[in-house]
């Protein structure tokens, strides 16, 4: 039997659609992001990083990088284990204990990453809850729709941030059984908010939870970087906040934050966080100066909500196809993936400019874009050099004109 050939018509079939990913294997440079190095064969080039989630540049702040070596000088390199057997250290008690208070929760659980704390809480929430029905936000992350496939229950897709379609697939329910509303504060790929306060209305009305993912804004939204609940003064009404330690807050790793029992519950019975050996305890440590950092500085988030909105205006100035939101998200579409290839091959080769293209199936086939995440320390300059260089190829390029044409006449 040939095994091999499975994998090789398997990896044919995503080439001849445009849509195979290639790394790009890069070096960070400490204390100034976003420059760094491409590294090749035979050397290594500059390049000006513009698709990292690093939303704040947190991964390069001296609280942060001075809390991961006091870590690793005081207890070492790794965990040593599962949380249940030897691998919680003090550090991860503190970690959540601060996550909690970031929320407003009574308690908090630390995952590996936020997609193993989607997957496991929502299929073990099913479990403990026989007869759940889940309603899902249909741009919900792959990580929520694995969860809630994971835990085997009933499911219904509701329209993206469509309280009427949400409320209509409520009333249809069985008034008697659990139910759990899934959906994300931030949509990453389009930028969009969901109506969080509206959603909770209906959660209390149809007696539903409430299960919100805010993924890409925990550390970027609200007073203390609590998300857009805590902007929106919400975050009291939602029964379950997912988040992550990896993007606002610049390390790794996900979280959960919830009531004492429901944080108790999925410790004692989700397998996603009983039979993984915990994060290491530097990089708790910097998730805890990092949420600390956050919680009192203001700083971060207004360069960085005025960075976004700068490109937004300049990307748009030039004519580019910028879908619009209320969001530091700036997606930029491209329509075919191929193209969107060959553009972000053009940027880091011609120009140094380093943006990933995005592809299904993180997007719907015909939604390929790119995705650019200006962070605080984006310079006017580089930003200049973004649009000029993007302005370029993008006129030059017939794809790119149909793009724009259409989008235009929309």
């Amino acid at each position: 039997m040939d095994y091999g050939q499975y994998f090789e018509a398997a990896l044919d079939a995503i080439r001849r659609e445009g849509r195979y990913r290639v790394f790009t294997d890069i070096r960070r440079q400490q204390g100034a992001f976003p420059s760094g190095e491409q590294v090749l064969v035979g050397g290594v080039r500059p390049i000006t990083v513009w698709c990292s989630n690093d939303y704040l540049g947190m991964g390069q702040h001296p609280a942060v990088l001075a809390a991961m070596h006091e870590a690793v000088d005081t207890v070492g390199a790794g965990s040593g284990g599962t949380r249940n057997i030897s691998g919680t250290t003090h550090y991860h008690v503190a970690l959540e204990a601060e996550i909690a208070d970031l929320h407003g929760k009574e308690s908090a659980l630390l995952f590996t990453s936020a997609y193993v704390a989607n997957d496991a809480t929502l299929s073990t929430l099913v479990k403990l809850m026989p007869g759940t029905i889940i309603f899902s936000d249909e741009k919900n992350h792959a990580s929520m729709i694995e969860g809630i496939r994971h835990g085997g229950g009933e499911k219904r897709i509701f329209r993206h941030n469509d309280v009427a379609d949400l409320e209509a697939k409520l009333k249809a329910a069985p008034a008697g059984v659990p139910k759990i509303i899934a959906f994300e504060s931030v949509y990453s790929m389009d930028g969009h908010i969901s109506p969080i306060g509206a959603i909770c209305d209906l959660a209390k009305k149809y007696g539903a939870m409430t299960y919100l993912d805010e993924v890409h804004a925990v550390g970027l939204y609200g007073p203390r970087g609590g998300g857009i609940a805590e902007r929106d003064g919400v975050m009291d009404r939602v029964d379950i906040i997912n988040g992550t330690l990896a993007k606002g807050f610049g390390v790794m790793g996900g979280y959960i934050a919830a009531s004492r029992d429901c944080c108790d519950a999925i410790r004692s019975y989700a397998a996603g966080f009983i039979f993984t050996t915990s994060v290491a305890p530097a990089i708790a440590a910097g998730a805890l100066a990092s949420i600390r950092h956050l919680k009192l500085s203001q700083l971060e988030r207004a360069r960085h909500q005025e960075r976004a909105a700068t490109l937004k205006a300049r990307l748009t100035a030039a004519g580019l196809p910028v879908m619009a939101n209320p969001s530091h998200i700036v997606p930029v579409m491209v329509g075919d993936p191929v193209h969107c290839k060959a553009l972000t091959d053009a940027l880091l080769d011609r120009h140094g400019i380093y943006v990933q293209p995005i592809n299904y199936p993180t997007v719907a086939k015909g939604g390929e874009r790119i995705r650019l995440t200006p962070s605080p320390q984006h310079t006017d300059a580089q930003m200049s050099e973004l649009v000029e260089a993007l302005s370029a190829l993008w006129l030059a390029c017939p794809v790119s004109k149909g793009v724009l044409t259409k989008l235009a006449a929309e």
